[in-house]
Parts: C-alpha cells; sequence; structure tokens
C-alpha cells in the first residue's frame, strides 16, 4: 500500500464501518431487514462501498444527489471486508503492481472485487493529501456481502444533513462534533 493511500475507517474487533447512499426504497427496505433486499437492490450489480465518511459525502452531494438520499452506514465484519481486499484488483492498470496490461485486464475478469483510490475531501469537500479506499462488490462478493457479513445497517440521513447545516452556518466545531472518529485501518495480514 503506497504512503499516501490510506484505509480510515470506523471499526472495532469484530466490525468495520462502510457507507452507501441510495434512494428511499432501497435504504428504509435495509434497514428493516438489516440487510438489502432484491428488489429493490440489484444483486447482479457492481455495489460500491466506502469506509470513508466523507469521500461519501462528497459522493453523494450530502444524500442530495439523485437516488442517493439516504446515507447509510453499514457495519460489516472484519473478516469479510479483509477478503474482499484479498480477492480484489485495482480498476486502473498500475505499473508497479502489475506485470503487463494483459496480466491486470485477466486480474480485473476474474476478481470479484475492485478496488479504487480517489483523493480524500475534508469537510468543505477539498482534496486531501492521501486517497481514500472505494470498493466494488461484484458477483460472489455482493452475495456474501449481503448474506453474510452485514452485522447492522442504520439510515445516518438526519445526521448527514445536520452536518450540512451546521458547516453551511459556519458553526465548524459542532459539524466536527458529529464525524464519526476513523483510525488508520490494516488489514488482516499487513504488518503496522
Amino acid at each position: 500500500m503506497y504512503q499516501e493511500q490510506q484505509i480510515r475507517a470506523v471499526y472495532d474487533n469484530h466490525t468495520i464501518t462502510v457507507y452507501q447512499a441510495y434512494n428511499k426504497q432501497i435504504a428504509d427496505l435495509a434497514v428493516k431487514h438489516q440487510k438489502f433486499v432484491s428488489p429493490p437492490f440489484k444483486m447482479e450489480r457492481m455495489t460500491w462501498i466506502k469506509p470513508s465518511f466523507l469521500w461519501m459525502m462528497y459522493r453523494s452531494g450530502w444524500a442530495t444527489k439523485p437516488d442517493q438520499e439516504h446515507v447509510l452506514s453499514i457495519k460489516i465484519t472484519r473478516a469479510g471486508f479483509d477478503w474482499a481486499l484479498q480477492n480484489a484488483c485495482l480498476s486502473h492498470f498500475d505499473p508497479l503492481v502489475h506485470a503487463s496490461i494483459d496480466a491486470w485486464k485477466t486480474q480485473l475478469e476474474n476478481a470479484p472485487v475492485r478496488i479504487q483510490w480517489d483523493p480524500e475531501r475534508d469537510m468543505h469537500m477539498n482534496k486531501l493529501d492521501y486517497r481514500a479506499i472505494q470498493i466494488g462488490l461484484s458477483a460472489i462478493a455482493v452475495q456474501q456481502y449481503v448474506d453474510a457479513w452485514m452485522v447492522e445497517v442504520e439510515d445516518i440521513t438526519d445526521k448527514v444533513h445536520r452536518i450540512q447545516q451546521y458547516l453551511q452556518n459556519q458553526e465548524i466545531v459542532r459539524a466536527q462534533a458529529l464525524l464519526p472518529v476513523e483510525n488508520i485501518y490494516l488489514p488482516a495480514g499487513v504488518a503496522g
């Protein structure tokens, strides 16, 4: 993992929190059943999870973009999260990681998980000097995510809107107090 790439997350000994944003129907059913329900959730599509709260805010426009009006905080097992990382391929070719473009394409075709590193954001959506991870789950990874890894699903949209309102009112201290405290996460098998 490059120095500028960091997995920062809320986690404990058994779970790690990831975020996703969906429309009301998908979100309400997920909270009610404590897992995604198909339909309306599409198991056959790649679904992207993000352990960075502020990157999720950037991506969803603080829960205002179409079909992203509800932000879900999803606790999943660390074992599942680590499995995803171990079975992943970068979403783009990197000569420092891949022997050739063909080798990368072969890995990409066969991997049920994709990883993308994007600039992390601060509360004001400015880019920071390190990259946050996004993890795309497909095929068996989506199935495991929904049926085996999910521990708790919570709709945190009201909290998201409260933070955004504090920021708009220049009440920075109040906004900061509501942000989740994320620490650097080292997957199983990675030396510290």
